[in-house]
């Protein structure tokens, strides 16, 4: 009996290349962008990525302040030009006059995913009364989803992961990547489980 061919079903069962994301992260503060304060979200989110997933990441940082204009730019900018897969904003989504993030956000948006916001909320309530008065939303611009969360590090972490009564976002947006034509994203499950249905999946990477 001959040994099955390299573009054999053996072959189709072995995981392909780990594929490459660009991430664009955004952290949005007056103060920390003036240097009145050191900036925490860029680290947090660069951290909790890259504990996450075992693609190889190219980051896209930037650190603005709460102007609309501004804000809508550098989504422009890190989407259309630097052609990231998935930006993720941190701050200024709260219900002060300053707090534009989201109207930033809806402003460059092709289509909106409110589930992501919904479901922020819910985490966040869990820890927080005052999870009700965030704004966060989520959208897709071509082939990028762009998620607003909250300004926090802890929060950043727990609205990504979850815990035992809310499941995290993060769990969701693999999925959604590769429904809009993205990257394959894989997690590290100890961190954050990517859920796909059994059809969208490909074989478990080993060790």
């Amino acid at each position: 009996m001959s040994e099955p061919s390299a573009s054999g079903p053996a072959a189709a069962l072995q995981p392909g290349p780990i594929e490459p994301v660009r991430i664009g992260i955004v952290s949005i503060s007056d103060r920390a962008s003036s240097g009145v304060y050191e900036d925490k979200g860029l680290p947090a989110l660069q951290d909790w990525l890259t504990a996450a997933l075992l693609n190889p990441i190219t980051f896209e940082p930037r650190l603005i302040p709460d102007e609309r204009a501004q804000i809508a730019h550098t989504l422009r900018e890190l989407v259309d030009d630097a052609r990231c897969d998935l930006v993720l904003t941190t701050g200024g989504t709260g219900p002060s006059p300053r707090d534009v993030t989201p109207e930033a956000t809806l402003d460059v948006a092709d289509r909106e995913m409110p589930g992501f916001g919904e479901q922020m909320r819910q985490i966040s309530l869990h820890f927080v009364p005052t999870a009700i008065l965030s704004r966060q939303v989520a959208v897709l611009r071509g082939r990028a989803l762009i998620i607003n969360l909250p300004g926090q590090p802890k929060a950043i972490a727990e609205t990504l992961s979850g815990h035992e009564a809310a499941s995290g976002i993060f769990a969701a947006v693999p999925y959604c990547i590769d429904l809009i034509g993205g990257p394959y994203l894989e997690t590290r499950d100890e961190v954050c489980a990517a859920f796909r249905p059994k059809t969208a999946r490909r074989p478990a990477r080993q060790g």
